[in-house]
């Protein structure tokens, strides 16, 4: 999904967001440190396999997911790190690990990490390596209904 789409989909819900040009980053980390957000409020997109089904796990950039915890969450049998064969043609448009976490637009379920509610916004890719954008935690919230769950061990 193009920024140009994503855009259209927030406007054509009254949502305010910032877009960020930057230079090209590649890792969660990165991105979070030109962007000036801390690791932990950074949203990174992580495509996973439930039962064999393909599903976003949205983390902090300075997290893992612990796949024990989405598995008990998401009541999956089996709950894995996808491959990027099986991902990579499924959100048009997006750069391979720069898929916003909007899994509602490309037909996938979302889980979000529960410390990322915390705040009240949300920060992440917008498609591509060199874009990212933030909005109300409550907007991303109300379109795109993830399951807020524990996906991250704290210290």
């Amino acid at each position: 999904m193009p920024l140009a789409q994503l855009k259209e989909f927030l406007d054509g819900n009254a949502v305010k967001y910032v877009t960020v040009a930057h230079s090209a980053a590649y890792t969660a980390q990165e991105v979070a440190a030109l962007a000036h957000v801390p690791g932990r409020e950074w949203a990174k997109t992580v495509m996973v396999r439930l039962d064999g089904k393909m599903a976003m796990a949205v983390v902090p950039a300075s997290c893992r997911v612990v796949f024990g915890l989405l598995q008990e969450a998401s009541g999956a049998r089996e709950a894995e790190l996808a491959p990027e064969q099986e991902f990579k043609n499924l959100c048009p448009g997006c750069e391979l690990g720069a898929m916003p976490p909007f899994g509602n637009l490309f037909g996938m379920d979302v889980y979000v990490d529960e410390s990322l509610a915390e705040d009240a916004e949300i920060a992440f890719n917008a498609g591509t390596h060199t874009e990212m954008m933030r909005l109300a935690f409550a907007d991303y919230q109300r379109l795109v209904q993830p399951r807020v769950v524990r996906l991250c061990r704290r210290a």
